[in-house]
């Protein structure tokens, strides 16, 4: 597993995102290259912007006792899977402005270090240990670029 706390695994993320194109067809699912990177950038926004709603009690219970563990483990992603609601990218994204907010949120995030994330509250897990934060950003990134072949 990668580590999105350290530079050098930061830059070869950023290299890999770099050799995307914005005709770049997908190896398997049904998202465009453009909708894949403002995917990616929902779960940044999630922590760096105030844009996405918190779930209820209710279902931020069932997504700690359900969901937590698949995401935040070192298990990869399969193929196909299901994605939350939240999401789903619907409609064509400009490439280059969501290309570039995702290598930023990627350099605030190294920059941040790993410290600003031992203990941080997700929106839809409660606190998460750094490793858990790490976990969840480089899985999800790998198993998206994967996708692209990149």
């Amino acid at each position: 597993m990668q580590n999105i706390f350290l530079l050098e695994d930061c830059e070869e993320l950023i290299s890999r995102i770099n050799k995307l194109k914005s005709d770049s067809q997908p190896l398997w699912g049904k998202m465009s290259v453009d909708q894949m990177l403002a995917h990616c950038n929902v779960t940044y926004e999630m922590v760096y912007d105030d844009i996405h709603p918190k779930p209820n009690a209710f279902l931020r219970l069932i997504l700690k006792y359900f969901v937590k563990k698949k995401v935040v483990d070192e298990t990869p992603y399969p193929r196909n899977i299901k994605t939350a609601p939240q999401f789903i990218i619907s409609g064509n994204r400009n490439f280059n402005i969501e290309k570039e907010r995702l290598i930023s949120y990627i350099k605030r995030t190294q920059e941040l270090g790993k410290n600003s994330f031992e203990g941080k509250e997700s929106l839809s897990f409660g606190k998460l240990s750094s490793e858990e934060w790490n976990n969840m950003f480089a899985k999800h990134l790998d198993h998206h670029f994967a996708q692209f072949g990149v």
